[in-house]
């Protein structure tokens, strides 16, 4: 006798999931079946539906992040870092008057952008590697940062002012220790970016224990 032939039923082939925040490859268990999981056909669900549009928005802001970061030169990175860094100097600093003529400047003082600056003791041209040290910078009047301060009619510079009020707000030792010499400082991406979101974090900080 022959063997018996049995007639298998064919094997389902992988389809691929409804749910278009998941979207994944899936063998369907039942006939019908369009979505990978339970979780998913509660996500298409109509009461779901704005929560998957929001979901795939996020996804494609993040992406469309991603794509943008991969195009920025350091030059981009260090100005959104250095953007936060003064956004957290102005606010730690901000019942402070300016660190070179001592004085919170007149109503009328105001500029494009404000009155005030996060101005640096050592310039960040000459010395980069200090660009992101918190003692080399402090709140500073736009008028003053510009060179025109208090002092140039006396015949004295805006950063002997500074240096003589910093003295007085740090110390000489770290003043000392600003003057250098200082070894040279290289950011990378990944230092830029890292440096953005820390002075993120510490200004809202700041302002969190003044609310």
């Amino acid at each position: 006798m022959g063997e018996a032939v049995t007639n298998s039923p064919p094997a389902r082939r992988q389809k691929r999931c409804i749910n278009p925040a998941c979207a994944v490859q899936f063998v369907p268990q039942r006939l019908g079946q369009k979505v990978c999981s339970y979780q998913c056909g509660l996500a298409i669900a109509p009461a779901n539906q704005e929560k998957v549009r929001k979901a795939l928005d996020q996804i494609e802001r993040q992406e469309i992040k991603v794509r943008k970061d991969k195009l920025k030169s350091v030059c981009e990175f260090t100005k959104e870092a250095q953007i936060e860094f003064n956004r957290f100097i102005r606010e730690r600093d901000k019942e402070l008057p300016c660190i070179c003529c001592g004085s919170y400047g007149t109503d009328d003082a105001w500029l494009t952008g404000g009155k005030w600056d996060a101005g640096h003791f050592l310039s960040r041209g000459a010395y980069p590697e200090l660009r992101f040290d918190e003692d080399n910078c402090h709140k500073q009047l736009k008028t003053c940062n510009g060179g025109s301060g208090k002092y140039a009619a006396k015949g004295r510079t805006v950063a002997q002012g500074y240096r003589e009020r910093l003295i007085v707000k740090i110390g000489q030792a770290r003043v000392d220790r600003l003057e250098g010499p200082n070894e040279p400082k290289r950011y990378t991406i990944e230092d830029l970016k890292a440096i953005k979101a820390l002075y993120r974090a510490k200004t809202r900080q700041l302002k969190g224990r003044a609310a």
